[in-house]
């Protein structure tokens, strides 16, 4: 399996914080199963303020986890850009993107999505450069409103869940959403969002188990087809979404 998502570079965010804590977090990951992570420090985040950020500096990290962790699991550099109405200014940066300027991980506010957020993601695809929108089952709006996600698939976005959504760690709402997001195939990438070796560690397997009993074989795509597809610069192509399930005429009793 391939980690799409994750803060385990020590130091660099608010994730792992000591090399420690990154090899723990690292040897957990291979006992599940991952070859490869993909590490995705924040970018432009409000809570970087003050903190220094370049592909330099994140590459320097990954070699020194690699030495350190040897061969047992291969590690790749990127970023989760935070929103800001900057996205094609920010592309030319190569932290920001990956598979050549291919793809983009962006990551918005929990409460709100920002006025014309989805002109500028449209604008990105138009660009080239396609925009995949970090865990948006987290988000307040699209937990109120899927089909804004069905909105912003048409335009040319990819999804990513986090497993720990699936597996229940942000709660019901979350859980629920990110169920109907995979019914509905609008989802593409799943990653862990780990950030630590205690609750928010690497926790592809527990919910790769889960997801099998929701949509199947498609889970190896979210987990291996399409983030080696990323890393490649391939064309990832999103399957048709599908309607959401009719209510039963009980449940639309109950639902007045």
């Amino acid at each position: 399996m391939i980690d799409f998502h994750n803060h385990v570079l020590p130091g660099l965010d608010d994730g792992s914080k000591t090399m420690e804590q990154t090899i723990s977090m690292l040897n957990h990951a291979i006992s599940q199963g991952i070859t490869d992570v993909i590490c995705t420090v924040h970018y432009q985040h409000p809570k970087m303020d003050g903190i220094e950020i370049n592909l330099k500096i994140v590459n320097d990290s990954l070699q020194k986890v690699q030495k350190q962790i040897g061969e047992k699991i291969n590690l790749h550099s990127g970023a989760e850009v935070f929103y800001l109405p900057n996205l094609l200014e920010i592309r030319r940066d190569p932290l920001t993107v990956f598979g050549h300027g291919k793809y983009m991980l962006i990551e918005f506010q929990t409460h709100q999505l920002p006025p014309n957020y989805d002109e500028e993601l449209y604008k990105l695809v138009m660009s080239g450069t396609t925009p995949i929108i970090a865990h948006p089952e987290r988000y307040k709006p699209i937990q109120d409103d899927i089909n804004i996600i069905e909105k912003l698939i048409h335009s040319g976005c990819l999804m990513q869940i986090d497993a720990g959504s699936l597996i229940g760690h942000f709660g019901t709402n979350c859980k629920n959403t990110v169920i109907k997001l995979l019914k509905r195939n609008m989802v593409h990438f799943m990653g862990s969002d780990s950030h630590n070796d205690g609750k928010r560690n690497f926790c592809l397997e527990s919910a790769v188990n889960i997801c099998e009993k929701l949509i199947g074989d498609l889970t190896e795509k979210l987990v291996y087809d399409n983030p080696q597809k990323l890393l490649d610069g391939e064309n990832i192509i999103p399957w048709e979404v599908l309607e959401e399930e009719p209510k039963s005429f009980i449940k639309k009793l109950f639902s007045r």
